[in-house]
């Protein structure tokens, strides 16, 4: 047998039987609809306001014979009131919405992570446990699989502190599905440490090696909030390195109806490539990051969010172009400095980078002279070093770009809290003053 093996290597020939080119097996899944799909593709992701309020009433109410924690009531009648429209929609009730909306359309959700049927912020709370019941394994309803007769499933985990197994299997259950929204939750941004290998190894590259499509999600907690290092960075930095040949699609979405619409597109548009979502922490509960019920019956996921604020284009001299939650402090800055002359851009998509949109916004100032670009993360870390270049090719002739945010740094974030909000302090403060240190010219 060796001998034959060896001697049909030498050959060049097959070692093993071919399959028949006429074999089609009962469980193959047909991946054409997906394949030579573009990201710019059109998705039509907003919610008509009857089917908005029809499911909202659905996943906010909870049978008579179920007794919710009494503060878990408390979101839920919040989350009524918000689908009603009385008063703005947070986090949790955008994503909740989205995956009422997807099930209802024939999509499965899959969601794995350690405590994400909770979350790990409390933010969720996909899951109601039954209070009058003493054992936590049972008397739990699931709103999200009661939406509608007929309805694609929906299923939670709270999976085991084994990143790398889940995130392997999570990944491989995309590559058979492409009709399931498969998405695994970090308990924290950097816990995907502990799963490098399988994003390295097969997320970022699997399509470009093997031409093998997937569409998993993931979504990393990630915020400077001053809870240390190991408690503040998904490691943007590594994604953005792993970012080429339009193999993944790397969002910060900064509201509610950003993460409903940027979910929903990950199924609704035909493009199946790993979306990495940077989500938030304190913008869960941030009343600025909440969004009216009108952005989700209209409009779809932005790319890039505009200046919010009715200022004179051609007085602006500088943008200030950021992600993520160093938004709304550059935003509360800039009020209390009273700056009428600074414009404020907010980069959703980080990768693929959305060249039109942000260079149709940099063209509504012509006379701004500098841009900013601001980040909580330390200058080694974060966007910086892969969004400058594309930042300069957007720019204008004789426009400068400079980096406001922490030094380099070693560890993702400081240990203490006080330093930490000195650094925040700072480099808010940097965004809007005079240029100094790396600055790139066009």
């Amino acid at each position: 047998m060796v001998k034959a093996y060896r001697a049909a290597m030498d050959a060049g020939k097959h070692t093993v039987d071919p399959v028949l080119t006429n074999f089609k097996s009962k469980f193959a899944v047909d991946w054409s609809p997906y394949l030579n799909k573009k990201w710019t593709d059109a998705a039509e992701t907003a919610l008509p306001l009857a089917e908005w309020k029809r499911l909202a009433e659905k996943i906010t109410t909870i049978p008579a014979t179920v007794a919710p924690h009494q503060l878990v009531k408390k979101v839920y009648d919040d989350r009524a009131a918000m689908g009603r429209g009385e008063i703005p929609v947070d986090w949790g009730m955008g994503e909740h919405m989205a995956f009422a909306s997807l099930v209802a359309s024939g999509y499965p959700v899959r969601l794995s992570g350690e405590d994400c049927g909770r979350g790990t912020f409390t933010h969720r709370h996909a899951v109601i446990h039954d209070q009058n019941r003493e054992k936590w394994d049972v008397g739990t309803y699931v709103p999200l699989q009661n939406v509608s007769e007929g309805q694609a499933p929906f299923v939670v985990i709270d999976s085991i502190l084994s990143e790398e197994a889940v995130l392997g299997f999570e990944y491989g259950y995309a590559s058979n599905d492409p009709n399931t929204l498969v998405i695994w939750e970090a308990q924290f941004g950097d816990f995907a440490n502990g799963a490098q290998v399988v994003i390295d190894q097969f997320i970022a590259s699997g399509e470009v090696k093997w031409g093998r499509v997937n569409g998993i999600t993931l979504m990393l907690p990630h915020g400077y909030e001053g809870q240390g290092p190991e408690h503040s960075s998904a490691r943007l930095e590594r994604f953005m390195q792993l970012a080429a040949d339009t193999n993944m699609q790397v969002v910060q979405p900064t509201t509610a109806s950003q993460i409903f619409h940027v979910l929903r597109r990950q199924m609704i548009r035909d493009l199946r490539k790993p979306l990495i979502i940077m989500t938030p922490k304190s913008l869960l509960r941030n009343k600025d990051a909440t969004s009216p019920v009108s952005e989700f019956t209209k409009g779809g996921f932005q790319t890039v969010i505009p200046e919010q604020k009715d200022i004179k284009a051609d007085k602006v001299k500088r943008v200030v172009a950021c992600s993520g939650k160093v938004y709304y402090d550059l935003v509360k800055k800039r009020e209390e400095k009273a700056l009428d002359d600074v414009a404020i851009l907010r980069v959703e998509q980080l990768y693929p980078f959305p060249h039109k949109a942000f260079g149709a916004e940099l063209k509504k100032y012509p006379n701004a002279s500098e841009i900013v670009w601001c980040q909580d993360e330390p200058q080694n870390q974060g966007a910086w070093f892969f969004i400058q270049h594309n930042i300069h090719e957007n720019m204008l002739d004789g426009q400068k770009l400079g980096y406001a945010g922490r030094a380099a740094s070693a560890s993702p974030a400081v240990g203490y809290a006080h330093l930490h909000q000195d650094q925040q302090k700072a480099l808010v403060e940097a965004a809007f003053a005079k240029l100094k240190g790396f600055v790139l010219s066009k």
